[in-house]
């Protein structure tokens, strides 16, 4: 009979493998021409180089400097 913890395991790894599953088969996004944050041009080779990118290089690091701090990674 399984235990509480390898219950919680089995979720995990289904819910992982759920997660990866949606990401390889998500349809490519259109990268915007502006940023969403300042409404700066995005150049064109920043949008070539990620698909659905929505943010200008000044914003995005912004964002992830925010988004580590709020995750105590600071």
């Amino acid at each position: 009979m399984a235990d509480s913890m390898d219950i919680v395991q089995q979720r995990t790894d289904e819910m992982l493998a759920r997660n990866i599953a949606n990401i390889v088969n998500r349809a490519p996004a259109v990268s915007a021409s502006f940023c969403e944050d300042c409404d700066s041009p995005i150049p064109e080779k920043r949008r070539r180089a990620y698909l659905g990118v929505t943010r200008c290089v000044s914003c995005q690091e912004i964002e992830e400097h925010r988004s580590k701090h709020r995750q105590g990674n600071s």
